[in-house]
């Protein structure tokens, strides 16, 4: 059965936090920045804030993954706790919450850009990689960001594959084809960074 194309981000897979936060930390985002989705990598901007990440390699790092904020609706008129950020629905002096995972330990699932034919093989285990943002879901918040641009050693790509996936043989992502899963941990996060690799 072929792999269906099918992003959902970067989803956490392990990491040596414990419930009730598994290692999300608290930073602000650009109150006037671009829907920020579950998933999605973020980095910072000039003003140490974050934004949602571009795919480009950059030697200052990403800043995690993101997995959620709150902030002070105009519309509804109260804290809103949301999956996603809308990027929109504040004041302009508004301080909006974001929560992301920079853990340099921390490992995530996610599947390989459709564009990488074949897939990623065992081959690319060990190898740096970069991502490709997507367009995000509004309906339920989820990113659509992918791992690509396949190192094999770039010191400032944000990733590291470390292993793919291949259990429950037969489900989605298991086949070692197109789009298929891979577990990466980070590789340059700005609590991680190996710019001097």
């Amino acid at each position: 059965m072929a792999n269906v194309n099918a992003p959902f981000g970067f989803r956490q897979y392990s990491g040596t936090g414990s419930a009730p936060t598994y290692e999300q930390v608290e930073v602000q985002i650009a109150y006037n920045a671009t829907n920020i989705f579950f998933g999605d990598p973020v980095e910072p901007d000039a003003n140490g804030l974050v934004i949602q990440g571009d795919g480009t390699t950059a030697a200052a790092g990403i800043a995690g993954i993101f997995v959620g904020c709150k902030y002070l609706s105009v519309s509804q008129k109260r804290t809103v706790w949301s999956n996603y950020w809308p990027g929109s629905d504040v004041g302009a002096s508004s301080i909006v919450y974001g929560y992301i995972i920079n853990d340099p330990n921390a490992k995530f699932l996610v599947q390989a850009v459709s564009s990488i034919s074949g897939g990623i093989t065992q081959a690319g285990v060990g190898a740096t990689a970069g991502y490709t943002i997507g367009t995000g879901n509004t309906a339920n918040g989820i990113s659509a960001a992918t791992v690509s641009d396949i190192g094999p050693t770039t010191a400032t790509l944000p990733f590291r594959i470390v292993s793919l996936v291949t259990d429950p043989p037969g489900s989605n992502g298991t086949e070692l084809a197109t789009s298929n899963y891979v577990i990466v941990a980070f590789n340059n996060v700005t609590t991680k960074n190996q710019t001097g690799i």
